[in-house]
């Protein structure tokens, strides 16, 4: 079972959006490079740059998390958010209530969208949808959110 601070949790997120192009294409050609960072209790950071273009998730990376600010935007917040996240997702089969993406990056208390750019985060609210479904493949693969 791999876990959610591991690169093999988002390249089979990227499985499962590659595999099933008719959930994104009603909501269109994305054009982003999102990277997320989960900050651990220990200090350390965990930090994946996903490449999204047209209906597809062309690339997952893990990278330093000094190098988020490379991408059009980034959201970090600690692990444990991010878990409740997941753990939202697997339990209802999509994020609810203030567990989607978009309600965690609005309030900004355990998320925060950052970016050096403001196109780039402008980025995230026209996509922030197809980021959502990017997040909610968690609820369809044999990867679990339960570290």
């Amino acid at each position: 079972m791999d876990r959610i601070d591991h690169l093999a949790f988002f390249e089979a997120l990227a499985i499962e959006m590659n595999a099933h192009p008719e959930r994104f294409g009603l909501l269109g050609d994305a054009d982003m490079v999102a990277a997320l960072v989960m900050r651990r209790s220990d200090g350390t950071a965990f930090a994946v740059r996903c490449v999204f273009e047209g209906l597809r998730c062309a690339a997952v990376d893990e990278i330093e998390p000094d190098e988020a600010h490379l991408a059009d935007f980034r959201l970090e917040g600690p692990l444990a958010a991010w878990q409740a996240m997941f753990d939202d997702v697997v339990a209802h089969g999509r994020a609810t209530g203030r567990q989607t993406i978009n309600s965690l990056a609005l309030l900004g208390d355990d998320i925060a969208l950052r970016g050096d750019d403001p196109m780039g985060v402008d980025k995230f609210s026209r996509f922030n949808q197809t980021l959502q479904e990017f997040l909610d493949g968690a609820a369809r693969t044999a990867v679990t959110a339960a570290s």
